[in-house]
This record gives C-alpha cells, sequence and structure tokens, in this order.
C-alpha cells in the first residue's frame, strides 16, 4: 500500500531525508511546517496524516495545542499522528504513535503505512453508515469509548520481570498472560488480542519461532508487539511487523510507549465489528457482535413460531455472571461467544450482563452438550477484573420449547424477561 494523500511534516529544522523518503513511498504533497503554522498548514493542506519529525517536546506549547484541536475537531476519518521520540522520554503529543527517534526511516514509513490502513478502514465504516442511513433510515450507533477500554494486551514471559509486567498491563487494559511461546501462540489464535509484549526468559530461537509465525499470518501483521531490547537485529529480520518494538526500561515506561499503538489498533478491531454490524443492517451490537435487543427479540419470536409450525427443538440458554463483574469482562464474554456459535443460532447482552443464547432446530440433550462447552470455554479464557483474580463463572440457566409454551413463558424460565417483542 502506498502512501496515497498528502501529509505534513512538523519540524523546526528542514528534514529533507524524511520528505523525500515520505514522497518517494507515494505521499503527495509533502508539506513541511514549523510549529507555529502547523495548526494552520493542517486546515489548509487537510492531511491525510501528521508526522512530527524531532523527538523531544514540542518547542510551543499553544501551537501543540491547536495542533491537536484541529486533529481532534476534523470530521471524517481519523488522521494519523507519527511522533519520533525517544523511547525513556514523553511523546511531544499525547495521542501520537511513537516511533524510535533512532530508527531508519522505513520503520517510520511502515508504521505511518500500517495507521492509514485504519484511516481507509474507517473511511469505508463511514460511507457504508451514510449508505444505510440513506437507504433505509437506521442511523448507525458508534461507541464513543476509548478504544483502549475493550483492549487486551497478551504478555509473555517467565523470567523475573513477568509478574511486575503482568500486573502494570493488568491495571491499564485487559490481560491474557503466557508462561510459555506455545501457549501465547494458541491464545493468539483463539482470542481477540491487540497487543503482544514479550518479556524475558525466552531464548532468541523461541521468540524467532513466534516472531516467524505472526509475520506468516497476515491478520497479524499491523499487531503492535515489543520485544526486549536485547533482541538487536529483530527490527531488520521482521520488517514486515510494522509496530513491532524493541522496548528497554521498567514495566510503565514500556507500557506506556505501547498504548497508542494498541489503542489504534483495538479501534481497528471496533471498526470490523461496526462494518460487520452495518452488513447486518443494524441488527449486531458493534461493541458486542451479539444482536441489538430489537433483532433478539424479533428474530427469537420467529424462531419460535417456525419451532411450533415445524415440530424442530428450539433450546434458550442464559449464562449470568456475579454482579461484580466488570464492563470489560462482560463484553468479552460476550465476543468469545459471537465468535462461536453455530450460523443457525443467535444470541444477545442482557442490560445486567447476562447473555441469551438461542439454539434453532436442536433438542435438549444436544443443548446441554453445548452449553456445556460454551461454559467450559468462558471458565478457561474470560478475562478477568484487575481487582479479583478469580476466574468468572457463569451460572447457566437452559430451557427447551415445550408444546404449552409461549414466548414469555419459555423466557421467563430461563430468568430473563421479553424486553421487546416483534
Amino acid at each position: 500500500m502506498s502512501l496515497q494523500g498528502s501529509l505534513v511534516v512538523v519540524a523546526e529544522t528542514p528534514a529533507p531525508d524524511l520528505v523525500e523518503a515520505l514522497a518517494d513511498a507515494g505521499a503527495f504533497p509533502v508539506v513541511e511546517s514549523r510549529w507555529a503554522h502547523a495548526s494552520a498548514a493542517v486546515i489548509a493542506i487537510q492531511p491525510s496524516a501528521i508526522v512530527l519529525a524531532e523527538p523531544g517536546p514540542a518547542p510551543d506549547a499553544e501551537a501543540a495545542y491547536q495542533l491537536g484541536l484541529q486533529i481532534k475537531s476534523r470530521s471524517g476519518p481519523i488522521v494519523p499522528l507519527i511522533c519520533r521520540s525517544h523511547t525513556d522520554a514523553t511523546l511531544p503529543m499525547q495521542d501520537g504513535l511513537p516511533v524510535d527517534a533512532a530508527a531508519p526511516t522505513d520503520r517510520l514509513v511502515a508504521r505511518l503505512r500500517s495507521a492509514l490502513r485504519v484511516r481507509a478502514l474507517h473511511a469505508t465504516v463511514l460511507r457504508r453508515a451514510e449508505t444505510l442511513a440513506a437507504q433505509t433510515g437506521l442511523v448507525a450507533k458508534f461507541p464513543d469509548s476509548d478504544p483502549l477500554d475493550d483492549a487486551t494486551i497478551l504478555v509473555a514471559g517467565r523470567g523475573g520481570s513477568y509478574p511486575a509486567l503482568a500486573v502494570t498491563v493488568g491495571e491499564r487494559v485487559g490481560l491474557v498472560g503466557a508462561l510459555s511461546i506455545e501457549t501465547a501462540a494458541r491464545y493468539l489464535a483463539a482470542r481477540a488480542i491487540d497487543g503482544i509484549i514479550i518479556g524475558d526468559g525466552f531464548s532468541a530461537r523461541v521468540v524467532d519461532a513466534l516472531l516467524t509465525a505472526i509475520a506468516e499470518d497476515v491478520r497479524f501483521r499491523d499487531m503492535p508487539i515489543a520485544v526486549p531490547a536485547a533482541y538487536a537485529t529483530v527490527e531488520a529480520h521482521y520488517g514486515d511487523l510494522a509496530n513491532l518494538e524493541r522496548v528497554v526500561g521498567p514495566p510503565a515506561q514500556v507500557l506506556d510507549w505501547m498504548l497508542p499503538l494498541v489503542r489504534l489498533r483495538a479501534f481497528e478491531a471496533r471498526l470490523k465489528r461496526m462494518l460487520t454490524t452495518l452488513d447486518a443492517k443494524g441488527m449486531l451490537d458493534p461493541d458486542t457482535g451479539l444482536m441489538t435487543d430489537d433483532a433478539f427479540w424479533r428474530e427469537l419470536s420467529r424462531a419460535v413460531s417456525e419451532a411450533e409450525r415445524s415440530g424442530t427443538g428450539l433450546c434458550i440458554a442464559r449464562f449470568a455472571f456475579e454482579a461484580q463483574v466488570d464492563r470489560r469482562v462482560s463484553f468479552d464474554a460476550a465476543r468469545l461467544i459471537s465468535a462461536i456459535v453455530r450460523n443457525i443460532d443467535f444470541a444477545c447482552r442482557e442490560a445486567d450482563g447476562a447473555i441469551l443464547v438461542v439454539f434453532t432446530e436442536t433438542e435438549l440433550r444436544s443443548a446441554h452438550i453445548v452449553t456445556r462447552r460454551i461454559a467450559t470455554m468462558l471458565r478457561s479464557t474470560m478475562l478477568v477484573s484487575d481487582h479479583d483474580l478469580r476466574r468468572p463463572e457463569p451460572a447457566i440457566t437452559l430451557a427447551t420449547l415445550k408444546s404449552s409454551d409461549t414466548l414469555d413463558s419459555l423466557v421467563v424460565r430461563v430468568g430473563s424477561r421479553v424486553v421487546a417483542a416483534a
């Protein structure tokens, strides 16, 4: 993917090598600006992205504030902000995507290209939402929370730094821990992961095997990955991994460096869920991938009528969680279920966090088997709250449609109630 569109490069002194590299990669025009004029340049050029070419704090705090205001106030798709910075220093602007100031220019270009892919996806989602509104009158609801609220980082390690690293990550975002590379690879394949931090305790050969597997899978090539600085040649060997970083420093410093990249990855995952929602004409909740309440109850009403007419089985299960399960854990459970339910089944998340799953064309015995499998998967893979290390234990109620049942009586038997019927 070439760097299509215009760019603004902000620097107090000319950066001809960087400008030339960006132009060679396809960006046009590439406009240089000093900090004092950066905001005006953004207004005039309407760039696809902005690059802060010099590490260190902005020389003009007011100019940095105005630039940030212009970025946040622009309508349309996101405008990636790439910041050259030293790994032990604060980023020039809070929302920027860091690039090590000592890294070669092609690493910056690769990271910018990765961010522009997310911008292109965002533009597609906005267009689809506008088309859906024009055709059906449905206005898509975009989540407005910080993408980090939904983010999950995989931390792998077995050295002395692993406990502190895991605690630091778990205090800020969702955490999946792995004490071996094999376990990390398994979690990566099974879970929605937004970033990987590899701690010490692994040989270079083992880390190399994991990075090779990641680089060969196009789904993970933009994954934010941090490896210890001891792996000196990792960036040269894995140039296709645009967000691969060699990091050094205490856990909090490592996490601060990686969080902007993780936020962008989580935002990309949110956009993909939103695109699925738009393809389903608004029937799916973009936060969970499950049906919205209205769509669920309409579909359940139709499924009950069809089961009564044809004599096929229909079962409904309710997975309820303890009251102290927080939003992140609850949404994580919903997304796990959305990924494994059969195409003929459907589900929704209730206001209290419980999840209703409907098994169509399924007798009670088969529904018991499927329900147990889902429960086992939830127990073994759900996130846990940072204040509670116990695994969430879902309370499960299962009911099958009887000849004497109505929609209301069926739902009441699993401890729920009809909130919107067709």
